[in-house]
């Protein structure tokens, strides 16, 4: 599901939510069962690929830049974990924007 408010904290009651964020359009889809699904969530609304990056969110809001889709050559990023240093703070940010605390 797209998020466009606050996240639901029941959401957040399994061992870890998968996530994918739109750094541009400042959005989150959460609880897809794959990182790649709340990507594709997020295209079908309107996302450019190269915005989205994956994420894991855990109950306690810790979050961990880990995913499959995080894999771009062409953005300097060659491993599941995201490396960049603005791209994970801004990441913070929007998740942040988005916690219910």
């Amino acid at each position: 599901m797209i998020i466009k408010d606050k996240i639901n904290k029941e959401i957040l009651e399994s061992p870890f939510a998968k996530a994918v964020v739109d750094i541009e359009r400042e959005l989150i889809s959460l609880g897809c069962d794959l990182h790649i699904d709340c990507a594709e969530e997020l295209i079908k609304d309107g996302s450019k690929d190269p915005d989205l990056w994956g994420l894991n969110i855990y109950p306690d809001w810790r979050i961990d830049f880990i995913s499959l889709i995080n894999i771009r050559p062409n953005r300097d990023n060659r491993s599941m974990e995201i490396k960049n240093e603005e791209i994970r703070r801004k990441i913070e940010e929007i998740v942040k924007k988005f916690s219910p605390n």
